[in-house]
């Protein structure tokens, strides 16, 4: 997808960095509206920060929290009548020094000094005191807060409940700007439906918005303006001001920076718009929404055939899916892509989520479950979703407890061992899954008709794997020792599980998943031989049992580890196999036999790289395709938690534009 505005109106209420702002928006084809929104004054007396400085160079200061670059430079000029600046930066050396950010970062440096901690990224007023917990505690010490604008009330509660003595160091305080016609003018532009995209990098940004409308008595028609306007914020402290002010942010860059901000709302910023304004126009209040209340209508909302996502809207009548269209082998306009665990702990955003619940709440959670799923889709306009859950859900219908412990995964508490425990094997009856379901629904009635759904589950020797291990194994020796010594245990387990599966993936499809996929995280594990006698069997049987039952919804068979497998796996079935990095997509494409499509298979450890080795990697793969009808992009497994979230966008976006077909 082109990361262009293609000529949305953009309202910045940036006001020190406000030329940088419009010029960044230019650069990304968008019309830059700047409308200044705030003023730093300094304090008309300086007693606290006197004061301050006076306790720091007697000593009587151990931590000095800096939360912003200009204000730790106006503190400066605060104390010098008093103290001199050389004598001040000595009595910084001598305390401990945490700063919210790299802005005050390189004021710091500037004086030669060097921080005790720098608080990572969003640097919100939680991450500083979850750092300051881990790195610094602050029982029994006297902590002062240099402020900006408006003190943090939560953050000094937050200090104060941990033991610190606190003092507040105000050094300026925050005003409308003087002159206020550019506001205004923004304000009348937003009311008048004239403006497309309103961007958001402080919280006073907002408090001084609303302030100016109520001084105007427009409040509710700026409200009202807001609900067909893309609102994005610049990170978590901005987006917590507009939730505080009635208005539900669109889009959040994982990176709190400006470039970022315009860069990324320039990628999203059409589909996005579209959606909000769609919502709108079917009464939904988008000021207070989340993901899963949108609702589309029963004409497909998508793209025009041949456009890219992030492209302007044409009166084209939208074709069906991109990614359903290549598992039926029909030629599309580019090759579709999406990713293994694209919702996941590389997004903050789902951090943020999952610092809720347990890995299980969320997957029982359908409202989650399916935000979770969207989530994923808003950030990186991929062309097909799959349900947030897990592949061992399905063990507890069978009798085992489940739990994910931190550190290590996934556990069973009362694993299969031998043949005596298969007085304690259920049936499995798939209705205690039905929150999967439950998700699944929402997910397709919010999810935009051209983008796909994808329902999923463990393959059958994967999940009896973590049932006989207990949790993760690296030799698999339980599992492979009653494969080949007991098997009436191995089989009746197997066939339990595949039993539940058929009718597991049969009800997803019944809900709204457009395909499934069967995961075979484990099976590299085995011989050719082993797979081929103790698992083809049984994973044939699964994937019979259900095209038997929904013969139309294309089922993606996807195993990893060993290329070897690759001619059963392609035996037992399915409409799509899926591949890992260990073959080369050609030589994997001439084994399966041109008559399935395929998925895959770029090594997940590219994204780790820079742009351009990455969109040189996704080229390598997009060749050896050849643009044959058939190929679906995707990872040889999934995206690891420490993967930078831009890099992901980057492997769509090079995808989208290097697949891009002639005509």
């Amino acid at each position: 997808m082109a990361v262009d505005f293609f000529g949305l109106k953009v309202v910045s209420f940036e006001s020190r960095r406000a030329a940088e702002m419009a010029a960044l928006i230019t650069r990304q084809g968008g019309v830059a509206i700047s409308a200044p929104s705030m003023r730093e004054i300094p304090n008309p007396t300086h007693d606290e920060a006197l004061a301050f400085a006076d306790a720091l160079v007697a000593g009587e200061i151990d931590i000095v929290i800096h939360l912003t670059g200009v204000g730790t430079r106006m503190l400066v000029d605060a104390v010098s009548p008093r103290h001199s600046r050389e004598a001040f930066i000595a009595a910084l050396a001598k305390a401990s020094l945490v700063c919210r950010g790299p802005k005050p970062v390189a004021v710091l440096r500037e004086m030669g000094l060097k921080p005790t901690l720098e608080v990572d990224e969003p640097n919100t007023w939680q991450d500083l005191l979850t750092a300051l917990d881990r790195n610094l505690p602050v029982a029994g010490k006297r902590v002062a807060v240099q402020e900006y604008g408006i003190s943090n009330q939560r953050l000094i509660e937050g200090l104060t409940t941990r033991g610190a003595q606190v003092m507040r160091v105000p050094v300026y305080k925050w005003a409308l700007p003087e002159d206020l016609a550019p506001l205004r003018e923004a304000m009348r532009l937003i009311i008048a439906g004239e403006v497309d995209v309103a961007m958001f990098t402080s919280t006073t940004q907002v408090t001084h918005l609303f302030e100016l409308a109520q001084q105007d008595q427009c409040e509710s028609q700026l409200r009202d303006g807001f609900t067909r306007v893309l609102i994005a914020s610049i990170g978590p402290v901005a987006t917590e001001g507009l939730i505080e002010h009635g208005l539900q942010p669109d889009f959040e860059p994982d990176s709190p920076h400006m470039a970022s901000l315009v860069r990324e709302t320039a990628r999203r910023g059409h589909d996005l718009l579209h959606k909000k304004r769609t919502a709108s126009a079917q009464g939904i209040n988008t000021n207070q929404w989340r993901r899963i209340d949108m609702v589309w209508s029963g004409e497909s909302q998508g793209q025009p055939q041949g456009q890219l996502h992030g492209e302007p809207r044409s009166n084209t009548p939208p074709p069906s899916s991109i990614f359903l269209r290549a598992c039926r082998r029909e030629p599309v306009p580019y090759t579709p892509v999406w990713l293994m665990r694209q919702a996941g702990r590389y997004q903050r955003a789902y951090r943020e989520i999952r610092s809720t619940t347990t890995m299980l709440g969320l997957c029982k959670s359908p409202q989650l479950a399916a935000e979770v799923t969207l989530m994923a889709v808003d950030r990186l306009g991929v062309d097909a979703a799959i349900i947030f859950s897990d592949i061992l859900t399905v063990v507890e219908p069978l009798g085992f407890a489940l739990d994910f412990l931190k550190g290590e995964g996934p556990v069973i508490a009362n694993p299969f061992r031998d043949r005596g425990d298969l007085s304690r094997l259920a049936v499995g009856d798939p209705e205690e899954l039905s929150y999967v379901y439950d998700a699944i629904r929402l997910t397709r009635r919010a999810l935009r008709p051209d983008i796909a759904l994808i329902g999923f589950c463990g393959a059958p020797f994967t999940v009896a794997s973590y049932i006989i291990e207990g949790g993760k194994s690296k030799d698999y020796a339980r599992t492979k020792t009653m494969m080949f010594r007991d098997p009436i245990s191995w089989n009746t387990l197997m066939n339990r599980l595949v039993d539940l599966q058929i009718a597991y993936l049969s009800r997803q499809i019944e809900a709204g998943a457009d395909a499934v996929q069967i995961f075979d995280s484990w099976a590299g594990s085995l011989s050719p031989d082993h797979y081929r006698e103790h698992v083809q069997p049984h994973v044939r049987r699964l994937i019979e049992g259900v095209k038997q039952q929904h013969p139309t919804a294309p089922l993606i068979n996807f195993a990893t580890g060993n290329p070897a497998l690759i001619p059963l796996l392609t035996q037992a079935g399915g409409d799509v196999i899926g591949i890992d990095w260990r073959i080369d997509l050609r030589d994997a494409w001439n084994i399966i036999g041109h008559d399935k499509a395929i998925m895959g298979n770029i090594d997940p450890i590219v994204l780790f790289c820079s742009p351009a080795e990455i969109r040189k990697q996704a080229k390598f793969i997009l060749d050896k395709a050849e643009g044959r009808p058939g190929h679906i992009f995707n990872l040889g497994h999934g995206i690891t938690p420490d993967m930078p979230p831009e890099n992901v966008a980057e492997l769509v976006d090079a995808v989208h534009e290097l697949s891009r077909r002639g005509g």
